[in-house]
């Protein structure tokens, strides 16, 4: 699968290596392209997964505000609900495709 804006692959791997959260694919940290994506100041705390951490995509001068997010260290309980451990894993939205 792969996750594109503007026309760039921002992250590539394959479907089993993703985990699948309330509707949003989340992608391993290794199947990034690191060089994309920025810390974002945006706070946010999910009540069950726990802290968050927003990016910033920035694609051939183009900036897409708060496009990614991840929970680096998810609580346990989260872990647990999920049945996989998902910490760093990175899920796209606001206009970023996420595709097969």
């Amino acid at each position: 699968m792969q996750a594109i804006w503007n026309g760039t692959v921002i992250a590539e791997a394959h479907k089993n290596d993703l985990i699948y959260i309330e509707g949003n694919w989340y992608f391993p940290p290794a199947s990034l392209q690191r060089e994309l994506l920025s810390e974002s100041p945006t706070p946010y705390t999910c009540p069950w997964k726990g802290k968050c951490q927003y990016y910033t995509v920035e694609v051939d001068g183009q900036t897409n505000v708060d496009a990614a997010w991840s929970y680096p260290e998810p609580l346990p309980t989260a872990i647990e609900r999920v049945h996989k451990d998902f910490s760093g894993y990175v899920a796209f939205w606001r206009g970023v495709e996420v595709a097969e």
